[in-house]
């Protein structure tokens, strides 16, 4: 999966961007919203709600707008949001999987639309292209919780099938069903994670020259600066000398 984590890593970077950082509040606060409306607004109760609300912390998001998030979703005739997925083809025909959650499904697809018509890709069918991938759950730890040997023994033992690391993290991949149970082990042992979702994971990769992985990339940003998208994947790989470049 190395695409996606390249490309999560520069997010990350441009993260620290004041005006990416609020944008990425924003995601976080909708996110956290949706979750307590659909269950409760205790996050001991509510998976999806306890997810969001790490996230969140893990992004450094202040405790009030955390609060707020929830108390939003108690607000009666508050908008309804609704999770819509789209699937699609960038340059040299990598594939993109997009999580939204919108309130006017119809702007959310014609801006997508548009953004892939501007790259050079073209929006596809649902089911287009999440047959060359798995949902899998994905813990991401920061790589000073634990060093490589550690985190991997815990994860297996915990019942993990997969764990990745480098010099800055662990991800650790699960059955989507047992992502809350693996979670919890881990939680106990190394604290809260930075993230524990579902994610698209790609089965094969597709490498891109530096003239095509830089357009590429330019897309996915142009996606993730779309209000209404969540989440991001992609089956590609660049070179490390274009994601300095950009970074």
């Amino acid at each position: 999966m190395a695409g996606h984590s390249k490309f999560k890593n520069i997010m990350h970077r441009k993260g620290a961007q004041d005006k990416k950082r609020s944008k990425i509040f924003s995601k976080l606060a909708k996110e956290i919203t949706v979750a307590a409306k659909m269950g409760t607004p205790e996050p001991d109760m509510n998976p999806r709600l306890r997810t969001a609300i790490q996230a969140a912390k893990a992004q450094n998001m202040p405790k009030d707008n955390i609060e707020r998030a929830v108390k939003k979703s108690l607000d009666a005739g508050g908008e309804n949001y609704e999770e819509v997925r789209y699937e699609g083809f960038g340059v040299a025909g990598v594939g993109v999987i997009i999580e939204t959650l919108t309130d006017n499904r119809n702007r959310t697809a014609g801006e997508i639309r548009s953004i892939f018509s501007k790259g050079g890709g073209n929006l596809g069918e649902t089911g287009a292209v999440s047959f060359g991938f798995d949902q899998v759950g994905a813990i991401e730890y920061r790589a000073s919780v634990a060093d490589e040997e550690a985190m991997f023994e815990a994860a297996l033992e915990a019942g993990a099938d997969e764990v990745e690391s480098d010099d800055d993290e662990h991800m650790i991949y699960v059955n989507g069903d047992d992502l809350h149970e693996v979670a919890k082990v881990l939680e106990d042992k190394f604290g809260d994670p930075n993230s524990a979702r579902l994610i698209w994971k790609p089965q094969v990769t597709i490498e891109l020259d530096d003239e095509k992985g830089e357009k590429f990339l330019k897309m996915l940003d142009a996606i993730e600066d779309q209000d209404d998208v969540q989440n991001v994947y992609a089956n590609f790989e660049v070179s490390d000398a274009l994601l300095e470049k950009l970074g």
